[in-house]
């Protein structure tokens, strides 16, 4: 069968401009077709009303309760009990309602498109009931604190990234250590990297130990499991690790009930810059990750180090096509059988 490269100009044409719009719809998909899709579905906020409250709050309370709208799910608490909710990240937003007016209570640790969608809500809650709300944000976050979670964790795959698919096209006869060198160089200047990034955007961000140890560890599981799979499929493996970067923005950006059900579960159930970006923003704001934002790096780095260690299979020689060993002698360079003396 003739190789794509001796078809005539016309086909080559055809095959590459249908490889090219592929490649395109898939990106279009898990890309742009998330932020287009995206649409709020059952976002969690909490209505909170006091004890002594007059009966006419709380009748307000319990008609948002009871209205059934599909965006939003709403529960009913005391302040108390709606700020500890905030806090733990089971609602996104809290609507205080008193009698001297509306507080609508947000966190900056909450993932920012939760926050804003919670924003956005509670306050037009407050205009329809006819209050006069204001904000108070717990735990506020500036701009680069709410940008660096995700910019973190794109910034170490990418630095993994190129480091493993340089040393796969450069090192002749890789060898495991020099395997692990890479992922640990790669690592640590990743880190550092990301560090330098943030005491440039806001000196305020923290880097303590908490912080800089879970950067190690998410750098060193992308490493591991880059160069995992590019051992074992070659640059080949470029083809699903280069679009994966592209997930990061699109997916783990979003909180999974602004996201369409497909993508929810067919993405940002699995991917692994949504573990990192909301682990590190805990970390960010003085709280600690959850242990699924921790193991899932430390089983990810085990398995990717177990394929990096796996033994190197020597490849065999192989005899040319045809050729048959006849003995040819050494000295003469005829084959001796058939060698012939003169007198």
């Amino acid at each position: 069968m003739a190789a794509l490269h001796d078809r005539p100009p016309a086909v080559i044409a055809v095959a590459t401009a249908v490889v090219g719009a592929l490649i395109a719809l898939v990106l279009g998909l898990v890309t742009f077709g998330v932020q287009a899709t995206v649409h709020p579905d059952g976002v969690p906020l909490a209505v909170a009303v006091g004890a002594d409250a007059p009966p006419q709050l709380r009748g307000v309370a319990d008609k948002l309760a009871a209205g059934g709208a599909a965006e939003v799910s709403w529960r009913v608490s005391t302040p108390e009990e709606a700020r500890d909710l905030l806090s733990r990240q089971e609602v996104y937003g809290v609507l205080e309602l008193a009698p001297g007016g509306a507080t609508v209570v947000l966190s900056g640790a909450v993932n920012p498109s939760g926050t804003q969608v919670a924003q956005q809500v509670l306050g037009g809650v407050a205009q329809g009931a006819g209050m006069q709300a204001r904000v108070v944000t717990l735990d506020p976050a500036s701009a680069a604190g709410r940008t660096a979670p995700l910019a973190a964790s794109a910034l170490l795959w990418i630095a993994g990234l190129v480091a493993a698919a340089a040393f796969t096209l450069l090192a002749r006869r890789p060898s495991r250590l020099g395997r692990l060198v890479g992922v640990a160089t790669s690592t640590v200047l990743g880190v550092a990297v990301v560090a330098g990034f943030f005491t440039l955007w806001d000196p305020a961000l923290p880097l303590g130990g908490g912080v800089l140890g879970y950067l190690a560890l998410v750098g060193a599981a992308f490493a591991l499991v880059q160069g995992a799979l590019l051992r074992l499929f070659g640059i080949r493996a470029m083809a699903v690790l280069g679009p994966l970067y592209l997930i990061a923005p699109s997916v783990a950006g979003q909180v999974p009930e602004l996201l369409a059900p497909a993508y929810r579960a067919l993405l940002w159930s699995w991917t692994p810059f949504r573990f990192s970006t909301e682990g590190l923003r805990a970390l960010l704001h003085g709280g600690s990750p959850d242990a699924a934002q921790v193991w899932v790096f430390v089983a990810l780095a085990a398995v990717g180090l177990v394929v990096v260690l796996l033994p190197r299979q020597e490849r065999q020689p192989d005899l040319a096509d045809g050729v048959v060993d006849v003995g040819v002698d050494q000295a003469d360079r005829l084959p001796g059988a058939q060698r012939q003396h003169t007198a």
